[in-house]
């Protein structure tokens, strides 16, 4: 078995409000696809962020620490969100992005762990 991040991207001004029709919709899809999942026994751990413009980034350089407001990368396109799932294979992983990105209607990546 290995684990993977399967991460949901999103447009860096997306907003977190679950009142609208659409956003009903998707976390619907969403229950329903973490469900699947974790009755497959591939689950491991999951999350919904806030937008990036509420991350905080601390970098250590020569000593010191500091800490500055906002996302560390400068992109377009911000995670919003993500699965770490322990399937067999790349084969299984991607299935799983698959259908993550049909849940969300949205881009979802996915990426092995290291060892």
């Amino acid at each position: 078995m290995a684990e993977y991040l399967l991460s949901v991207w999103h447009d860096d001004d997306y907003v977190v409000d679950f009142s609208g029709e659409d956003a009903q919709r998707l976390a619907a899809q969403v229950d329903a696809f973490n469900a699947e999942l974790q009755a497959s026994g591939s689950w491991v751990f999951a999350g919904g962020l806030h937008p990036a413009s509420s991350a905080t980034v601390v970098r250590a350089a020569e000593g010191e620490v500091s800490m500055t407001d906002g996302p560390f990368a400068e992109s377009k396109e911000q995670m919003g969100g993500f699965w770490v799932i322990d399937v067999a294979d790349l084969d299984a992983a991607l299935d799983w992005g698959r259908r993550g990105a049909a849940a969300c209607e949205g881009p979802v990546e996915v990426r092995p762990f290291q060892g």
